[in-house]
């Protein structure tokens, strides 16, 4: 997914790809993509661009979201799309936003965390809780499915652009090198800071049980 609001799908691990979806008569990059099943998934992007598939890709169609409740267009950037363990959608966007669905995308209502910034990234943690994270190391959970938000100290400055559950600990990567890890709910974050200031994107854990990160320069191994 990116730019032109291209989509590419892969059946063998990625040696070969093929194009679902491009338009080029408007630029607006797709950011995220979540499959539920082998059937329904749903992408995201730039000024509320919202596309669901019900049969595996093959075809695309956007979804035109509700005004938002304080007025003006829905033209919100949505940068993040995932799921939590009873099957609700949410997507982190801008303007401190997360948007929620309890039909599998059919319908979506506004949650407000209480944050101005733009939210890069969200998860649903093993604990119930919903943590979402963007701008300037802003950070924000909420352990009633998004009804109610509180901020959380990260101690960093550094914009945060993905969080992954790894087991019950929550990770989070970003600019600047960014590292921080939350070990258990209401534990402090431990921020680390590479020396590189690699720009990081993303994380996961592999076989072995190392961390591997995602950055603009590759894929690096933690340290």
């Amino acid at each position: 997914m990116g730019q032109w609001g291209v989509i590419l799908a892969t059946s063998d691990g990625g040696e070969t790809w093929v194009k679902q979806r491009m338009d080029t008569t408007a630029d607006q990059p797709l950011f995220s993509v979540l499959f539920t099943n082998d059937r329904d998934g749903i992408a995201v992007g730039l000024w509320s661009l919202m596309l669901q598939t019900h049969d595996g890709g093959k075809t695309w169609a956007k979804t035109t979201l509700p005004k938002p409740p304080d007025g003006g267009k829905a033209d919100r950037n949505l940068y993040h799309v995932f799921a939590d363990q009873k099957g609700a959608l949410y997507i982190s966007a801008e303007q401190g936003i997360v948007l929620k669905s309890t039909d599998g995308g059919a319908n979506w209502g506004y949650l407000a965390t209480g944050g101005k910034g733009s939210l890069w990234s969200g998860v649903a943690m093993p604990d119930g809780r919903i943590v979402v994270g963007g701008l300037l190391g802003s950070m924000f959970q909420s352990s009633d499915g998004g009804a109610t938000w509180s901020p959380l100290k990260t101690d960093t400055k550094s914009s945060i652009t993905a969080l992954t559950a790894v087991g019950n600990e929550l990770v989070g990567v970003g600019l600047d090198g960014l590292v921080m890890k939350q070990k258990a709910l209401d534990a402090s974050f431990e921020v680390k800071q590479r020396e590189d200031r690699a720009t990081l994107t993303g994380c996961l854990k592999n076989e072995a049980g190392r961390i591997i990160l995602f950055a603009r320069e590759g894929v690096l191994a933690e340290h």
